[in-house]
Protein backbone atom coordinates (compact mmCIF):
# COMPACT_ATOMS: atom_id res chain seq x y z
CA UNK A 1 0.00 0.00 0.00
CA UNK A 2 1.26 3.46 -1.17
CA UNK A 3 1.28 6.18 1.39
CA UNK A 4 -0.97 9.06 0.24
CA UNK A 5 -3.86 9.15 -2.90
CA UNK A 6 -4.92 12.70 -3.47
CA UNK A 7 -8.11 12.41 -4.75
CA UNK A 8 -9.52 15.82 -7.53
CA UNK A 9 -12.81 16.04 -8.64
CA UNK A 10 -12.72 18.33 -11.87
CA UNK A 11 -15.29 19.85 -14.30
CA UNK A 12 -14.60 22.06 -17.01
CA UNK A 13 -10.85 22.69 -15.46
CA UNK A 14 -8.83 22.81 -18.55
CA UNK A 15 -7.07 25.82 -18.15
CA UNK A 16 -6.10 24.99 -14.51
CA UNK A 17 -5.13 21.37 -14.94
CA UNK A 18 -1.06 21.64 -16.25
CA UNK A 19 -0.31 24.43 -13.29
CA UNK A 20 -2.50 22.09 -10.64
CA UNK A 21 -0.86 19.07 -11.82
CA UNK A 22 3.25 20.86 -11.63
CA UNK A 23 2.31 22.05 -8.17
CA UNK A 24 1.07 18.79 -6.67
CA UNK A 25 4.00 16.66 -7.90
CA UNK A 26 6.89 19.02 -7.12
CA UNK A 27 5.19 18.96 -3.55
CA UNK A 28 5.04 15.66 -3.15
CA UNK A 29 8.11 14.80 -4.73
CA UNK A 30 9.89 16.95 -2.39
CA UNK A 31 7.77 15.09 0.01
CA UNK A 32 9.57 11.94 -0.44
CA UNK A 33 6.67 9.68 0.17
CA UNK A 34 4.81 7.06 -2.08
CA UNK A 35 2.08 8.60 -3.29
CA UNK A 36 -0.46 8.65 -6.31
CA UNK A 37 -2.83 11.12 -7.97
CA UNK A 38 -6.84 10.72 -8.83
CA UNK A 39 -8.06 12.82 -10.92
CA UNK A 40 -12.49 12.54 -11.18
CA UNK A 41 -13.43 14.14 -14.68
CA UNK A 42 -17.09 14.79 -13.80
CA UNK A 43 -18.68 15.39 -17.54
CA UNK A 44 -16.44 18.02 -18.38
CA UNK A 45 -17.43 19.79 -21.83
CA UNK A 46 -13.87 21.96 -22.30
CA UNK A 47 -10.52 19.96 -23.03
CA UNK A 48 -9.98 18.51 -19.35
CA UNK A 49 -9.98 14.65 -20.28
CA UNK A 50 -7.60 15.61 -23.23
CA UNK A 51 -5.35 17.57 -20.83
CA UNK A 52 -5.23 14.83 -17.87
CA UNK A 53 -4.70 12.27 -20.86
CA UNK A 54 -1.91 13.87 -22.58
CA UNK A 55 -0.60 14.35 -18.12
CA UNK A 56 -1.35 10.70 -17.51
CA UNK A 57 0.74 9.56 -20.29
CA UNK A 58 3.83 10.78 -18.70
CA UNK A 59 2.89 10.38 -15.04
CA UNK A 60 2.81 7.29 -13.56
CA UNK A 61 1.27 8.60 -9.98
CA UNK A 62 -1.45 10.14 -12.16
CA UNK A 63 -4.72 8.14 -12.59
CA UNK A 64 -7.59 9.72 -14.64
CA UNK A 65 -11.38 8.45 -13.93
CA UNK A 66 -13.45 10.33 -16.65
CA UNK A 67 -17.35 9.87 -16.20
CA UNK A 68 -20.05 9.47 -18.56
CA UNK A 69 -21.73 12.51 -17.92
CA UNK A 70 -21.88 14.83 -14.96
CA UNK A 71 -22.68 12.98 -11.36
CA UNK A 72 -21.43 15.88 -9.05
CA UNK A 73 -18.52 16.07 -7.10
CA UNK A 74 -20.26 13.87 -4.60
CA UNK A 75 -20.30 11.45 -6.48
CA UNK A 76 -16.71 12.34 -7.96
CA UNK A 77 -15.42 12.27 -4.55
CA UNK A 78 -16.59 8.43 -4.20
CA UNK A 79 -15.39 7.20 -7.07
CA UNK A 80 -11.51 8.55 -6.15
CA UNK A 81 -12.18 6.81 -2.19
CA UNK A 82 -12.85 3.37 -4.35
CA UNK A 83 -9.98 3.65 -6.65
CA UNK A 84 -6.95 5.27 -3.81
CA UNK A 85 -4.52 2.94 -2.89
CA UNK A 86 -3.17 5.29 -0.11
CA UNK A 87 -3.19 4.82 3.75
CA UNK A 88 -4.02 8.45 3.96
CA UNK A 89 -6.74 9.93 1.43
CA UNK A 90 -6.50 13.89 0.80
CA UNK A 91 -9.41 15.49 -1.12
CA UNK A 92 -8.78 18.78 -2.74
CA UNK A 93 -10.40 20.99 -5.70
CA UNK A 94 -9.01 20.89 -8.47
CA UNK A 95 -9.37 25.07 -9.50
CA UNK A 96 -5.68 26.24 -7.57
CA UNK A 97 -7.20 27.89 -5.12
CA UNK A 98 -6.22 25.23 -2.24
CA UNK A 99 -2.10 24.88 -1.55
CA UNK A 100 -0.52 21.63 -2.34
CA UNK A 101 1.87 22.51 0.19
CA UNK A 102 -0.05 21.83 2.74
CA UNK A 103 -0.72 18.54 2.46
CA UNK A 104 2.20 17.02 4.32
CA UNK A 105 2.00 18.88 7.21
CA UNK A 106 -1.93 18.12 7.23
CA UNK A 107 -0.76 13.88 6.62
CA UNK A 108 1.94 14.56 9.35
CA UNK A 109 -1.41 15.52 11.36
CA UNK A 110 -3.40 12.39 10.46
CA UNK A 111 0.34 10.29 11.43
CA UNK A 112 0.20 12.10 15.01
CA UNK A 113 -3.06 10.22 15.68
CA UNK A 114 -5.93 12.07 14.04
CA UNK A 115 -8.78 10.39 11.78
CA UNK A 116 -9.73 13.60 9.90
CA UNK A 117 -7.90 16.66 9.38
CA UNK A 118 -9.96 19.46 7.91
CA UNK A 119 -8.41 22.20 5.96
CA UNK A 120 -9.73 25.86 7.35
CA UNK A 121 -9.69 28.78 5.05
CA UNK A 122 -9.19 31.10 7.72
CA UNK A 123 -8.19 34.30 5.36
CA UNK A 124 -10.59 32.87 2.41
CA UNK A 125 -9.59 34.51 -0.65
CA UNK A 126 -13.30 35.22 -2.37
CA UNK A 127 -16.37 37.80 -2.47
CA UNK A 128 -17.85 38.05 1.11
CA UNK A 129 -21.62 38.60 0.61
CA UNK A 130 -22.26 36.03 -2.46
CA UNK A 131 -19.28 33.45 -0.95
CA UNK A 132 -18.00 34.01 2.25
CA UNK A 133 -21.45 35.29 4.40
CA UNK A 134 -23.63 32.39 3.20
CA UNK A 135 -20.75 29.62 4.14
CA UNK A 136 -20.54 31.14 7.13
CA UNK A 137 -24.05 30.92 8.29
CA UNK A 138 -24.23 27.32 6.56
CA UNK A 139 -21.39 26.30 8.80
CA UNK A 140 -23.12 27.21 12.21
CA UNK A 141 -26.04 25.68 11.06
CA UNK A 142 -24.33 22.16 9.99
CA UNK A 143 -21.87 22.26 13.33
CA UNK A 144 -24.95 22.84 15.10
CA UNK A 145 -27.19 20.54 13.76
CA UNK A 146 -24.72 17.71 13.38
CA UNK A 147 -22.95 18.28 16.59
CA UNK A 148 -19.41 18.26 14.95
CA UNK A 149 -18.59 21.84 14.77
CA UNK A 150 -15.98 23.07 12.61
CA UNK A 151 -15.18 26.76 11.32
CA UNK A 152 -15.20 25.32 6.97
CA UNK A 153 -17.04 22.48 5.89
CA UNK A 154 -16.53 23.72 2.72
CA UNK A 155 -13.29 23.81 2.25
CA UNK A 156 -12.26 20.29 0.26
CA UNK A 157 -8.98 20.36 1.56
CA UNK A 158 -8.96 17.62 3.66
CA UNK A 159 -7.13 14.18 5.06
CA UNK A 160 -8.59 11.11 5.82
CA UNK A 161 -6.96 8.02 7.45
CA UNK A 162 -8.66 5.82 4.12
CA UNK A 163 -11.02 2.76 6.09
CA UNK A 164 -12.75 5.76 7.27
CA UNK A 165 -14.06 7.34 3.99
CA UNK A 166 -14.17 3.83 2.03
CA UNK A 167 -16.86 2.72 3.79
CA UNK A 168 -19.27 5.41 3.46
CA UNK A 169 -22.04 5.55 1.49
CA UNK A 170 -22.21 9.13 -0.32
CA UNK A 171 -25.53 10.43 -2.15
CA UNK A 172 -26.59 13.77 -2.85
CA UNK A 173 -24.40 16.83 -1.78
CA UNK A 174 -23.17 14.92 1.13
CA UNK A 175 -19.46 15.62 0.02
CA UNK A 176 -19.56 18.60 2.26
CA UNK A 177 -20.92 16.75 5.45
CA UNK A 178 -17.95 13.86 5.42
CA UNK A 179 -16.61 15.23 9.11
CA UNK A 180 -20.40 14.80 10.27
CA UNK A 181 -20.99 12.01 8.63
CA UNK A 182 -17.25 9.68 9.56
CA UNK A 183 -18.42 11.17 13.47
CA UNK A 184 -20.38 8.09 13.18
CA UNK A 185 -17.01 6.13 13.76
CA UNK A 186 -14.25 8.37 15.28
CA UNK A 187 -14.24 12.19 17.45
CA UNK A 188 -10.40 11.85 16.48
CA UNK A 189 -11.87 15.13 13.69
CA UNK A 190 -9.33 18.18 14.23
CA UNK A 191 -8.97 20.93 12.05
CA UNK A 192 -5.71 22.75 10.58
CA UNK A 193 -5.76 26.66 8.70
CA UNK A 194 -4.70 26.42 5.45
CA UNK A 195 -4.12 28.65 2.73
CA UNK A 196 -6.68 29.81 -0.05
CA UNK A 197 -6.05 31.62 -3.30
CA UNK A 198 -7.71 33.70 -5.34
CA UNK A 199 -9.47 31.78 -8.96
CA UNK A 200 -7.33 32.18 -11.59
CA UNK A 201 -9.12 30.65 -14.29
CA UNK A 202 -13.15 30.25 -15.07
CA UNK A 203 -15.91 31.18 -12.48
CA UNK A 204 -16.84 28.86 -9.65
CA UNK A 205 -19.64 26.60 -10.00
CA UNK A 206 -21.10 26.45 -6.76
CA UNK A 207 -23.21 29.19 -5.95
CA UNK A 208 -25.91 30.39 -3.15
CA UNK A 209 -28.40 28.45 -5.52
CA UNK A 210 -27.41 25.16 -4.12
CA UNK A 211 -28.28 26.21 -0.33
CA UNK A 212 -32.08 24.86 -0.90
CA UNK A 213 -30.09 21.13 -1.68
CA UNK A 214 -27.39 22.01 0.90
CA UNK A 215 -29.99 21.84 3.75
CA UNK A 216 -32.32 19.18 2.69
CA UNK A 217 -28.91 16.58 2.37
CA UNK A 218 -28.55 18.14 6.05
CA UNK A 219 -31.76 16.81 6.71
CA UNK A 220 -30.73 13.63 5.72
CA UNK A 221 -27.19 13.89 7.87
CA UNK A 222 -29.15 14.17 10.62
CA UNK A 223 -31.67 11.80 10.33
CA UNK A 224 -28.70 9.19 9.64
CA UNK A 225 -26.21 10.54 12.34
CA UNK A 226 -29.87 10.35 14.99
CA UNK A 227 -32.21 8.18 14.03
CA UNK A 228 -31.12 5.77 10.97
CA UNK A 229 -30.68 3.01 13.62
CA UNK A 230 -33.96 4.35 15.45
CA UNK A 231 -36.29 5.62 13.08
CA UNK A 232 -39.80 5.52 15.01
CA UNK A 233 -38.08 8.19 17.12
CA UNK A 234 -38.17 10.62 14.67
CA UNK A 235 -41.28 9.26 12.32
CA UNK A 236 -43.01 8.07 15.52
CA UNK A 237 -42.68 11.53 17.56
CA UNK A 238 -44.01 13.19 14.78
CA UNK A 239 -47.00 10.87 13.43
CA UNK A 240 -48.05 10.37 16.92
CA UNK A 241 -47.91 14.26 17.49
CA UNK A 242 -50.39 14.52 14.78
CA UNK A 243 -52.38 11.57 15.43
CA UNK A 244 -52.82 12.17 19.46
CA UNK A 245 -53.71 16.17 18.02
CA UNK A 246 -56.45 14.54 16.08
CA UNK A 247 -57.50 12.00 17.78
CA UNK A 248 -58.01 15.08 20.62
CA UNK A 249 -59.98 16.82 18.66
CA UNK A 250 -62.01 15.01 17.03
CA UNK A 251 -62.96 13.39 20.60
CA UNK A 252 -63.85 16.54 21.76
CA UNK A 253 -66.42 17.16 18.86
CA UNK A 254 -67.54 13.53 19.40
CA UNK A 255 -68.32 14.37 23.31
CA UNK A 256 -69.38 17.71 22.81
CA UNK A 257 -72.04 16.21 19.88
CA UNK A 258 -73.34 13.41 22.59
CA UNK A 259 -73.93 16.19 25.26
CA UNK A 260 -75.41 18.21 22.98
CA UNK A 261 -73.33 21.49 23.21
CA UNK A 262 -71.65 21.00 19.82
CA UNK A 263 -73.20 20.99 16.41
CA UNK A 264 -71.04 19.62 14.06
CA UNK A 265 -72.27 21.37 11.58
CA UNK A 266 -70.52 24.29 12.58
CA UNK A 267 -67.46 22.77 13.36
CA UNK A 268 -67.67 20.49 10.50
CA UNK A 269 -63.46 22.27 9.58
CA UNK A 270 -62.33 21.13 12.87
CA UNK A 271 -63.54 17.63 12.50
CA UNK A 272 -62.63 17.39 9.07
CA UNK A 273 -59.16 18.65 10.55
CA UNK A 274 -59.18 16.38 13.16
CA UNK A 275 -59.88 12.99 10.78
CA UNK A 276 -56.38 14.49 8.53
CA UNK A 277 -54.50 14.69 11.42
CA UNK A 278 -55.29 11.35 12.81
CA UNK A 279 -54.71 9.59 8.83
CA UNK A 280 -52.00 12.01 7.95
CA UNK A 281 -50.08 10.71 11.79
CA UNK A 282 -50.73 7.14 10.54
CA UNK A 283 -49.21 7.86 6.96
CA UNK A 284 -46.45 9.72 8.02
CA UNK A 285 -45.00 6.97 10.30
CA UNK A 286 -45.75 4.21 7.60
CA UNK A 287 -44.50 5.87 4.64
CA UNK A 288 -41.37 7.53 5.68
CA UNK A 289 -40.12 3.85 7.35
CA UNK A 290 -40.69 2.06 3.85
CA UNK A 291 -38.97 4.77 2.14
CA UNK A 292 -36.31 4.98 3.84
CA UNK A 293 -35.72 1.13 3.76
CA UNK A 294 -36.27 1.17 0.36
CA UNK A 295 -33.68 3.96 -0.24
CA UNK A 296 -31.07 1.97 1.97
CA UNK A 297 -31.83 -1.40 0.13
CA UNK A 298 -31.30 0.07 -3.28
CA UNK A 299 -28.09 1.47 -2.88
CA UNK A 300 -26.29 -0.66 -0.21
CA UNK A 301 -27.74 -4.51 -0.61
CA UNK A 302 -27.44 -4.69 -4.13
CA UNK A 303 -24.65 -2.41 -4.00
CA UNK A 304 -25.77 0.51 -6.46
CA UNK A 305 -23.17 2.93 -7.24
CA UNK A 306 -23.30 6.61 -7.35
CA UNK A 307 -21.73 7.51 -10.88
CA UNK A 308 -21.13 5.05 -13.88
CA UNK A 309 -17.20 5.71 -15.59
CA UNK A 310 -16.16 5.82 -18.66
CA UNK A 311 -12.95 4.73 -18.64
CA UNK A 312 -9.90 4.40 -16.17
CA UNK A 313 -6.28 5.63 -17.20
CA UNK A 314 -3.79 4.41 -14.79
CA UNK A 315 0.00 3.23 -15.67
CA UNK A 316 1.60 -0.01 -13.88
CA UNK A 317 5.65 0.73 -14.53
CA UNK A 318 5.86 -1.04 -17.97
CA UNK A 319 2.82 0.22 -20.07
CA UNK A 320 0.18 2.78 -20.06
CA UNK A 321 -3.31 0.67 -19.48
CA UNK A 322 -6.86 2.12 -20.04
CA UNK A 323 -9.71 0.34 -18.90
CA UNK A 324 -13.45 0.52 -19.71
CA UNK A 325 -16.12 0.38 -17.82
CA UNK A 326 -20.15 0.74 -18.32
Amino acid sequence: MIDLSVVIPVRNEAASLDELHAELSNTLRAWGRSYELIVIDDGSTDESFETLARLQAVDPHLTVIRFRRNFGQTAAFAAGFDHARGRIIVTSDGDLQNDPRDIPAMVEAVERGADIVCGWRKNRRDAFLSRRLPSMMANSLISVVTGVHLHDYGCSLKAFRAEIVKSMKLYGEMHRFLPAIASEQTSSIVERVVSHRARKHGRSKYGIGRTVRVVLDLLTVKFLLSYSTRPLHMFGLIGGTMGLAGFLLTGWLAYGRLMGSVSLNQHQPLLLLGIVLMFTGVQLVTVGLLAEMQARTYHESQNKPTYVIREIRHSTPNDVRVMAKG
